[in-house]
C-alpha cells in the first residue's frame, strides 16, 4: 500500500467548492457537474464517467447515482471508494469560511461537510491517484450517491452493474476518521391513516368520532406499555417514534382523518418487526374502541417499508484490516462500532457490497452550528488515497 503525499490546500479548496454549491436531497445535479469538471480537469475521460439511472427509480430526482472507473493493471484488491452528494435544507446558502483548523459557515446555515466533505475526500484521493499514473495501481470505483438524507434512497436504488464486481468497499461520511463504522441498525417506516366519522362538534358531537382521540389512545397506550422511544423487552431492543401527526381543518368539526408518520428501528428485523406490530395493534384498537353514539367505530390504514436492514461486518473482514492497518500506520487510533442511524453501507451490504463508513470531521452536522474539523479532514484524505494507491498483494 503506498505512502501518498496529499496536497491538502488543494483538497481544502474543493471541499469549499462543493460546500457552497445548494444540493439538497434529490436536487445534486449541480454537485455532480462540478464533481465531473473536477475529475475531467484531471484526466479522466468522459467514458469513466456515468450516472447509473437511479433517477428513474426514484420519484422527483434530478439524477441518479455517480459512477466513475479508475482503470488499473495492478493485482489488488478492486476498491470501491464512496460518498453522498446531497445535504439537509439547513445547510442551502451555505458560505464556507476558513478559521484556523476548522471551517464553518459565515451565513447563518449549516455548513455541508456532511457529506460533501466526503466527496471532496474521494476526489482528493482519485486525483492524487491519476497523478502518479493511474494504470500503476489496482482498480478503483468511486460512487457519489444521492439522497441519503432522506432514508439512503440513492443507495437502495443503486445499478449495481454499474460497480460490478468489489473487493473492499469504504463509505466517507460524517464523525471521526478513526472510527469505523462496521455495522448499523434497521429501519423501518410506516405512514398510518386513521379514519374516524365527522359530525359538527357543537350541535352533534356524539354523532362523531374523532380520529384526534383515536391517534392520542393509541400513542398514550403504546407510551405506557413501553413501544415507544427506547424499547426493551425480554425478547429484544430498539426504538421506536411517531414524529409526524397531520389533522383536522376547524375546532367545530369532529376530526374524521389524521395522517401520521412513525418509524422502528432494531438491530434484530424480528425485534423491528415486532415493534411495528405492537404499533399496528395499539392504532387498531383505539379505532375499534371510539365510536358514535349509533355504535360506528373508526378504522386504519398502514403503510410500511423497510428503509434499510440491519448489518454487521466481521472484524476480520478485509475491508476492516484494510482500513486499520492505514490508520495504525498514519498514527491514529481505529476503534469499531455499530450505529444507531442508517447509512449508504446498509443498502451496499444488501447489494453485495461489504463496506465500512469512515468520518471525514464532520461536527454538529444537521445543525446551523456545524463544522469541519481539518486535521481529521486531512487524515480521511490521506486514508482515502492510499487505498486508491493499491498495487498489488492483498489488502
Amino acid at each position: 500500500m503506498s505512502n501518498v503525499e496529499v496536497n491538502h490546500d488543494e483538497a481544502l479548496q474543493r471541499f469549499l467548492t462543493l460546500a457552497a454549491i445548494p444540493g439538497r436531497s434529490g436536487e445534486e445535479r449541480a454537485v455532480a457537474d462540478q464533481i465531473i469538471r473536477f475529475l475531467n480537469d484531471a484526466g479522466v475521460k468522459p467514458a469513466q464517467i456515468r450516472f447509473d439511472s437511479a433517477e428513474t427509480r426514484i420519484p422527483g430526482g434530478e439524477c441518479g447515482n455517480l459512477i466513475v472507473r479508475l482503470h488499473g493493471n495492478g493485482c489488488g484488491p478492486i476498491t470501491l471508494i464512496s460518498a453522498h452528494m446531497d445535504t439537509v435544507p439547513i445547510c442551502i446558502g451555505s458560505h464556507p469560511e476558513v478559521e484556523g483548523d476548522r471551517v464553518s459557515s459565515s451565513a447563518a446555515t449549516g455548513l455541508g461537510a456532511d457529506d460533501r466533505s466526503g466527496c471532496a475526500v474521494v476526489l482528493t484521493a482519485a486525483i492524487e491517484r491519476l497523478r502518479r499514473g493511474d494504470e500503476n495501481f489496482s482498480p478503483v470505483i468511486l460512487g457519489f450517491f444521492v439522497q441519503e438524507e432522506i432514508g439512503l434512497i440513492g443507495a437502495r436504488h443503486l445499478d449495481v452493474t454499474c460497480v460490478g464486481k468489489v473487493d473492499q468497499a469504504f463509505n466517507f461520511d460524517g464523525g471521526s476518521v478513526e472510527k469505523l463504522t462496521v455495522g448499523a441498525i434497521g429501519g423501518q417506516r410506516m405512514t398510518i391513516r386513521v379514519f374516524g366519522h365527522p359530525a359538527h362538534a357543537g350541535v352533534a358531537p356524539q354523532d362523531g368520532a374523532s380520529a384526534i382521540v383515536m391517534c392520542a389512545d393509541a400513542i398514550s397506550q403504546l407510551a405506557r406499555d413501553g413501544w415507544l422511544g427506547r424499547v426493551e423487552k425480554s425478547h429484544g431492543v430498539g426504538t421506536a417514534n411517531v414524529g409526524v401527526i397531520q389533522g383536522g381543518d376547524a375546532t367545530n368539526v369532529i376530526t374524521p382523518l389524521v395522517e401520521l408518520r412513525a418509524e422502528a428501528r432494531s438491530h434484530d428485523a424480528t425485534m423491528r418487526e415486532r415493534i411495528v406490530d405492537e404499533i399496528r395493534q395499539a392504532f387498531e384498537n383505539a379505532a375499534r374502541h371510539v365510536s358514535t353514539a349509533d355504535g360506528r367505530t373508526g378504522r386504519i390504514e398502514i403503510e410500511s417499508r423497510v428503509d434499510y436492514d440491519s448489518f454487521r461486518l466481521p472484524d476480520d473482514h478485509p475491508s476492516v484490516i484494510a482500513a486499520e492497518k492505514i490508520l495504525h500506520d498514519l498514527g491514529r487510533s481505529p476503534f469499531k462500532e455499530v450505529s444507531n442511524g442508517g447509512l449508504d453501507a446498509n443498502w451496499l451490504y444488501r447489494h453485495g457490497i461489504e463496506a465500512v463508513t469512515l468520518g471525514c470531521g464532520q461536527r454538529q452536522i444537521h445543525t446551523a452550528d456545524e463544522w469541519l474539523d481539518l486535521p481529521e479532514f486531512r487524515t480521511a484524505c490521506e486514508v482515502a488515497a492510499r487505498l486508491c494507491t493499491q498495487s498489488g498483494g492483498t489488502a
